[in-house]
């Protein structure tokens, strides 16, 4: 057998069990590691700033890491099987474990767009939306009439995305609120008493609402 035979054979081989792992073990890895014991859905979370609507954005990331690779306060990670097969190492943040602090580092490096080029100033910050603020008053100290005003503190658009009411209570302005999620990162009620709604999870609302 020729070696060029043999090579179109290697590589036909190679094309099948890559086409059969994607195809079929994949998808069927997602769905039942999904339903194994401890194996928990992400159900929220937020794309990093300056990301397209949801299925334009994972449409344009080719998954490179480079977001991840050049923030500097570590909050972009690229997602495993818990946000589904189509986000599937995408970057995502986890704001309770680490916030964004709006640097913009992640949208000068993205090579496709999926993340457009926002500039770290005060008039950046404010074209962001990765989500908005909502507050758990049942749970909020302050709303007990025990004065916190951690979140508030953290905002970084204080005044704007966050007020403060009587006892520090956090008021929180959705048409300032860019989602960032240094307030629910900041919060010391357990479980966090205020949180962040992404803003994919908005939009579908916004849709079926």
């Amino acid at each position: 057998m020729s070696q060029n035979k043999e090579a179109s054979i290697k590589t036909n081989r190679v094309g099948f069990f890559r086409a059969l792992f994607t195809g079929v073990v994949l998808p069927f890895a997602v769905l039942f590691l999904g339903k194994l014991p401890g194996t928990r859905r992400l159900r929220r979370y937020l794309r990093p700033p300056g990301a397209q609507q949801e299925e334009a954005f994972l449409s344009a990331c080719i998954r490179c890491g480079q977001c991840a690779n050049v923030c500097p306060n570590q909050c972009i990670t690229l997602a495993g099987l818990e946000t589904g097969l189509a986000g599937l190492a995408a970057p995502v943040i986890t704001a309770r474990a680490q916030a964004c602090i709006l640097c913009m580092a992640c949208t000068q490096v993205c090579p496709t767009g999926a993340l457009q080029p926002l500039e770290p100033t005060e008039a950046g910050r404010q074209t962001v939306s990765m989500g908005t603020a909502v507050v758990l008053e049942d749970v909020c100290y302050s709303y007990a009439g025990r004065t916190c005003g951690v979140c508030y503190r953290a905002c970084p658009l204080p005044g704007k995305a966050m007020k403060l009411g009587l006892y520090e209570t956090p008021i929180v302005n959705p048409e300032h609120c860019v989602g960032c999620g240094l307030c629910e990162q900041a919060c010391v009620h357990m479980p966090q008493a205020i949180r962040i709604i992404p803003a994919s999870q908005l939009a579908k609302e916004e849709v079926h609402g």
